[in-house]
């Protein structure tokens, strides 16, 4: 190794000569760009609702690749880390200005890849996918090469598992614009140079994946002689480390359209059919004034028993939820529901929707002040429908109170953190022994009971009451005169009086009691 001396004596050692980098052990070098394609599979563009009448695309950098096997950070705070498994090709010689016809001759090789991205980053990127696909790891390629001369451009496959469960699967053949149109239109822009990356798309089946799972993507070609394989591409997904900073750029961000968008549909993600005007109507909902403040006095005031006699009086005799007992018989409950539903436990829909940040999670973090998170749980007690955590949470976004017909874990933990909590009982079990926390934010059954949200709901040692908001002052208000009658005639009860003609009142007895109002004005 050559060495010398430095002006000032000291020992001048040339640098080691470094090795390949093991990111790029499966490609020829470090490429020189990594071109990916927005929509290109019939399949995935009719999950998505729209067709283009022709390939647009995106840039990712060489920074971004990773070997097989690799893992892939999903940071923290970020809920829609997805794959999207995908046929990759590989410039074997440079193209500028080539037909579509000899396109296919310029690309050397074929291999799989995961286009990673974060949906919680696309906000802002218009598009481009900067951040969202561009962070480190977010391209594995790999783990062997095809030679692409070997294989017609139509007649390969390309299948994605997830935690062993086969998740994608499609040929190029379904493809919306052929391979080597692909390759023709971006070399008429821009010259590909060899060693380039062009993702080509994926099929549908795209969806959220979370720590700990497991993703194989591998690209073969069935038909041809000797099924040539790019082996599995493995990657493992874990938590990230170190948050983001505030002033520096936009933060992670998501809403429904993202998560539907992330996990493949809206079913997927566990979110309401779309429903024209429902968001409308869910906005004004979360963005609306609440319960007015000298409303919710009134009915801090009035017993459940009143509420539920005056409503019944109205025709309105299945508004109590049944079977929920409160963990504090003497705090009063009263708030707007905000309503979440499980659905039966079914395992691979526990698998796609209980893990991760879920529908049961996105309410306790949604949850405003005055607002009372109520549960469809089925009436089933079998495991926890919340625990501390999701109590503590509530209570620090000034949550009315939570109501659920299922049952409650860490009872004396959640009982410690002092908000009203009505429930079926105690369990030890977590949820996913009997539930997968499927959607929110719409209409409910709890405890036999109808619940929308923006309903009112009231609660003390009798039960929970649901209240349509459009009655709830003047029940309130007849409640509250009811209550002053009924202590009137408990004293005259009291004084030895007997209850015949006075309970309920005669017309002497009314015309004593309407004497004696007077008096009291």
């Amino acid at each position: 190794m050559p060495t010398g001396r430095t002006t000032d004596g000291a020992a001048d050692t040339a640098p080691e000569e470094e090795g390949p980098d093991p990111r790029f052990a499966a490609l020829p070098g470090r490429p020189g760009k990594i071109i990916a394609v927005h929509l290109s599979y019939r399949s995935r563009a009719d999950q998505r609702g729209r067709r283009p009448e022709a390939p647009s695309y995106f840039l990712k950098p060489s920074s971004s690749v990773a070997a097989s096997p690799s893992t892939v950070e999903r940071p923290p705070g970020t809920e829609l880390l997805a794959f999207e498994g995908e046929v990759a090709l590989v410039i074997g010689r440079p193209a500028r200005h080539v037909t579509e016809q000899d396109a296919w001759s310029h690309v050397g090789w074929v291999t799989a890849a995961d286009d990673l991205g974060l949906y919680d980053l696309r906000a802002n990127d218009k598009g481009s996918n900067t951040r969202s696909k561009g962070r480190d790891g977010y391209t594995p390629v790999g783990p062997g090469l095809v030679d692409a001369s070997t294989v017609d451009p139509a007649g390969l496959r390309v299948r994605t598992w997830v935690n062993g469960d086969l998740v994608q699967e499609d040929t190029t053949a379904d493809l919306l614009f052929t391979l080597p149109q692909i390759v023709a239109d971006l070399a008429q822009h821009l010259t590909l140079e060899t060693g380039d990356v062009i993702l080509t798309g994926t099929p549908a089946g795209s969806s959220v994946v979370v720590p700990g799972d497991v993703v194989e993507v591998e690209v073969d070609a069935p038909t041809a002689a000797g099924t040539p394989s790019s082996g599995r591409l493995v990657t493992t997904v874990v938590e990230g480390e170190g948050g983001f900073d505030p002033g520096l750029g936009s933060l992670p961000s998501v809403d429904d359209t993202q998560r539907a968008e992330a996990w493949g549909s809206r079913e997927a993600a566990g979110l309401p059919a779309e429903d024209p005007g429902a968001e409308e109507a869910q906005g004004e909902t979360a963005a609306g004034p609440g319960l007015d403040p000298d409303l919710r006095e009134l009915l801090l005031q009035v017993p459940v028993a009143g509420l539920s006699q005056q409503l019944r009086q109205r025709g309105l005799d299945n508004v109590t939820i049944d079977g929920v007992r409160p963990l504090h018989p003497g705090a009063k409950l009263v708030g707007v529901a905000r309503t979440l539903r499980f659905v039966p436990n079914r395992e691979d829909l526990f698998r796609s929707h209980g893990g991760g940040y879920n529908a049961q999670k996105r309410v306790f973090d949604a949850v405003r002040e005055g607002e009372v998170v109520v549960i469809e749980a089925r009436g089933e007690a079998g495991s926890g429908t919340l625990g501390d955590i999701l109590a503590i949470r509530a209570h620090a976004n000034g949550a009315a109170g939570i109501v659920t017909d299922g049952g409650v874990r860490d009872h004396d933990a959640v009982a410690a953190v002092g908000i009203p909590v009505y429930s079926a009982g105690a369990h030890p079990a977590v949820l996913g022994r009997r539930h997968v926390p499927w959607d929110h934010d719409l209409t409910i059954a709890c405890g036999g009971t109808t619940v929308q949200p923006g309903d009112i709901l009231v609660g003390d040692a009798d039960g929970v009451v649901v209240i349509p908001p459009g009655l709830a002052r003047e029940v309130a208000d007849a409640a509250l005169a009811k209550e002053s009658e009924d202590a009137w005639i408990a004293e005259r009860v009291a004084e030895g009086h007997p209850v015949d003609g006075l309970f309920p009142m005669d017309a002497g007895w009314r015309a004593r009691y309407d004497s004696w109002r007077h008096e009291q004005a």
